[in-house]
């Protein structure tokens, strides 16, 4: 009797991932309530989608129309994040460069 093992593993939970439940993204299989952003947590699509390393974002929280490609460095706070004790404005403050 033959073995039923299923498909490629979620990338987010880690689960066995079945060919009517699954989005591909970037060689990766994830469940269509699993493909989220990692900020702001909306669901995502092919047309939504911003890859950063291994990480998977919407369009908006990874910047762009901010600058091609780069990370939003908002603190989250629209979204209810509170900043980490010792930050001022959810960034650490940053020295000045002198030039001799």
């Amino acid at each position: 009797m033959p073995v039923w093992r299923g498909g490629n593993k979620c990338g987010a939970c880690g689960r066995t991932v079945y060919h009517a439940e699954e989005v591909q993204c970037d060689g990766r299989s994830f469940y269509r309530c699993c493909f989220l952003c990692m900020v702001c947590r909306k669901n995502l699509d092919s047309t939504t989608v911003a890859i950063h390393d291994e990480e998977i974002y919407c369009k908006s929280c990874y910047g762009y129309g901010q600058g091609a490609g780069t990370l939003n460095m908002d603190p989250g706070e629209r979204l209810g994040i509170k900043p980490e004790s010792g930050e001022v404005g959810g960034s650490p403050e940053v020295g000045s460069l002198r030039l001799a």
